[in-house]
């Protein structure tokens, strides 16, 4: 080799290290200085086939005029990884995919509370994917590849952490199941942690018990702890200082003023059941508390920390809503620390759809509506995982109204697709198989009004709207989140709320979502903003929301529609199905489509066959959907020898008529067969669009069908048996 890259091979030599151990039960390795070397820290994971690269860099000064973290990460799905050439128009990987968008948020979530506060420098993550085994999952290798980045490079990170998928497959809990197990799991949970705590759940499942769901939480945290343990051993031998940065805390002097003077006004301002009388109120207040600095402080201070004067302010409402729930045990809108805000529901708002739905949970309102459409219209997917396409479509869209902005929509971002997932996970499990129910389901959840828990409310809205829509779902599935205040000197001094409204979701430690139904779990998913949780506050939030979930199912949403509807909407297109033989697949359809085109273009009904010989016909015209299936069922019934058929003439020609015996098949009747007295010509006797009874007397070899009528002892009768 040549080149400037290798010309000090002994200096590469050190540089480049490989690290391996085990990850349930499989090698996984970590490689770190051979690729990307300008980053602040690469790695290659290996797990089995499965290569994953994290580059993680950040900026050299903090990003001015924010009052956040900007860490930003991203999953990248690489076609080439699964040898895939993209089917844009392009050829080319465009925007990321919602499976990329979801992974990332994933990545993103248990890796942001352990930046330092008021670290402000950009941090960018990218996971690239370059090469997918299917049975070992590129997600938990990104996820453990960012943590192992992060933790080697010089940039500010309180890690390590890791992750792991976990399944249940025949009742055993599986680390890191195969495709082939992942198929048939009753679990698809992924798991992120620390050496002591739990940072991150993600979870779709099939109605799991709370013990076992908690049982599969800590079977994986065992591996995500050797894993920490592992990128720690790492951080030790090759780990860079962490760079100093430049610090963005409140101004002491400032927040202590603050504090002393307009404390118990903050209290009075943020108690309140109404989110607008609430935000009138602190921003009255922000503006006394901005004159009273700037005669404290001078002008010229104010103009020059407007922003550290803004962070002050919100550190005191924070510090406020937080002292009101954890020292005095009252919620800012007046609520016990379990009590549900005022619920209602009500269906069939929309008269024209298939299902529609309002929920409403306090300022929270979201309306749900349903429609079924044709097999053939499911989602197709063009990712790095063997899903091709989904039946079962859940969007989630938030207005900018919802919360009283005024910004033009730009189209979902990460946060709708993440929370229009999470309904769409609830929900999976009780939607019917396109056995029971053939019909593609789209639900599109809009947010009318938001003060925190719309993707609960849309878990709750989506099934009433299904309900309403016909849709025999196995079972109602209603949502809700837990919050948490924490003492930040003793993890295990907290106070959990039931029913997190907007504030106590801002200023809390954790929003822990879980949807299910009267029987167990069907999605978690857990967003916190502590170093982790303990396996006492995870059991005690699914107690709160197994608890909260009856209550809204029984008390509310099962009072309004209790059962599916028996009929599907008149608005939405009824199905007739039948199962034909693969091989008369392709006389229904005929040569360019043509007989099935003639058959939508007589009836004007919507066919979808599919590959194993399943035939769905949809209509809005039961009777034109029946006499489709007559026309399907004539073309493949079999033509046999000895069957007598009652046909039409198509077509004369000197040595006989060929007529159509149904079936899609013609056969010819020889001049010779048309009648036992002897016939000149066959004009004589025949005529083209005549119905005549025929008898097959002989299929040859070639296929071809011979027909007789001179055979046929009672014609008459014969064809009025057939009629």
């Amino acid at each position: 080799m040549h080149g400037l890259f290798w010309e000090d091979k002994e200096k590469f030599k050190t540089m480049f290290k490989v690290y391996e151990t085990e990850l349930a039960g499989r090698k996984i390795s970590i490689e770190t200085g051979k690729m990307a070397g300008l980053a602040n820290a690469s790695v290659l994971v290996r797990y089995g086939e499965t290569c994953v690269m994290v580059n993680v860099t950040a900026s050299k000064e903090p990003k001015e005029g924010i009052d956040f973290f900007p860490l930003s990460v991203d999953y990248e799905e690489k076609l080439y990884s699964v040898g895939k050439i993209p089917g844009s128009f392009q050829k080319r990987e465009g925007k990321p995919s919602d499976k990329a968008i979801l992974v990332s948020r994933a990545i993103d979530r248990p890796l942001r509370p352990l930046f330092p506060k008021d670290f402000r420098n950009d941090v960018v993550v990218v996971a690239t994917v370059l090469s997918v085994d299917q049975d070992n999952s590129p997600e938990v290798a990104a996820m453990i590849g960012a943590s192992a980045a992060l933790s080697i490079s010089d940039i500010p990170f309180g890690g390590p952490t890791a992750a792991v998928n976990v399944g249940i497959v025949n009742g055993e809990i599986i680390i890191n199941p195969t495709e082939e197990q992942r198929n048939i799991s009753d679990l698809n949970l992924t798991v992120a942690g620390t050496i002591d705590k739990i940072a991150m759940i993600e979870a779709g499942a099939n109605e799991i018990s709370d013990e076992l769901m908690l049982d599969a939480i800590k079977a994986g945290h065992v591996e995500i702890k050797k894993m920490c343990e592992f990128i720690s051993k790492m951080k030790e031998e090759i780990g860079k200082p962490k760079f100093e940065y430049k610090s963005f805390e409140v101004d002491h002097d400032l927040y202590e003023y603050l504090e002393e003077n307009f404390h118990e006004e903050m209290k009075q301002a943020v108690q309140t059941d109404d989110k607008d009388t609430r935000d009138r109120q602190v921003e009255e207040l922000s503006d006394k508390i901005a004159e009273a600095v700037k005669e404290k402080f001078g002008e010229e201070y104010v103009e020059e920390n407007a922003q550290g004067i803004g962070e002050a302010i919100y550190k005191l409402e924070k510090k406020c809503v937080r002292e009101l729930i954890f020292v005095e045990h009252k919620r800012v809108d007046g609520r016990k620390l379990d009590e549900i805000r005022p619920l209602s529901c009500e269906v069939s708002l929309l008269p024209r759809v298939h299902g529609s739905a309002l929920f409403t949970r306090g300022q929270t309102q979201v309306l749900s509506v349903a429609t079924l459409g044709m097999t053939s219209e499911e989602q197709e997917l063009d990712g790095i995982d063997t899903q091709t396409s989904k039946r079962y479509m859940h969007q989630y869209n938030f207005p900018s109204y919802s919360v009283g902005e005024a910004r033009a929509s730009r189209g979902p971002g990460r946060r709708e697709i993440g929370h229009g997932a999470l309904a769409e996970k609830a929900l999976v499990p009780v939607i019917p198989s396109k056995e029971e129910f053939p019909y593609t389901i789209r639900v599109v959840s809009e947010v009318l009004s938001s003060n925190g828990s719309t993707s609960q409310a849309s878990i709750c809205g989506s099934t009433l709207a299904l309900m309403d829509a016909g849709v025999p779902i196995k079972r109602p599935v209603a949502g809700i989140s837990t919050g948490l205040v924490t003492n930040p000197d003793d993890p295990d001094d907290y106070v959990m709320l039931t029913d997190i409204q907007g504030i106590e979701d801002f200023f809390g430690d954790m929003d822990f979502k879980v949807g299910g139904t009267e029987k167990g779990i069907t999605a978690i998913q857990v967003d916190i903003k502590v170093d982790g949780l303990s396996y006492k506050i995870i059991e005690e939030a699914f107690a709160r929301t197994r608890n909260a979930r009856k209550y809204i199912l029984d008390e509310i949403m099962l009072k309004q529609i209790d059962k599916p509807r028996a009929e599907i909407s008149k608005y939405a297109p009824k199905i007739v199905t039948t199962t034909i033989k693969v091989e008369k697949i392709k006389d229904v359809i005929g040569t360019g489509g043509k007989t099935i085109n003639k058959i939508i273009e007589e009836t004007g009904v919507k066919i979808d066959i599919e590959e194993d010989g399943q035939v769905f016909i949809y209509s809005e015209d039961t009777e034109k959907a029946n006499l489709a299936l007559e026309m399907i069922e004539d073309i493949v019934r079999e033509i046999e020898v000895g069957g007598i058929y009652y046909g039409t003439v198509t077509k004369i020609m000197a040595f006989g008529a060929f007529v159509d015996v149904g079936c899609g098949k013609e056969g010819l009747l020889h001049i010779s067969k048309i009648s036992k007295e002897r016939i000149k010509k066959v004009e004589d006797v025949l005529k083209v669009g005549d119905k005549v009874t025929v008898k097959v007397y002989e299929i040859d070899d070639q296929g071809r069908i011979n027909l007789t009528m001179k055979d046929l002892a009672e014609p008459e009768k014969e064809a009025e048996s057939e009629e």
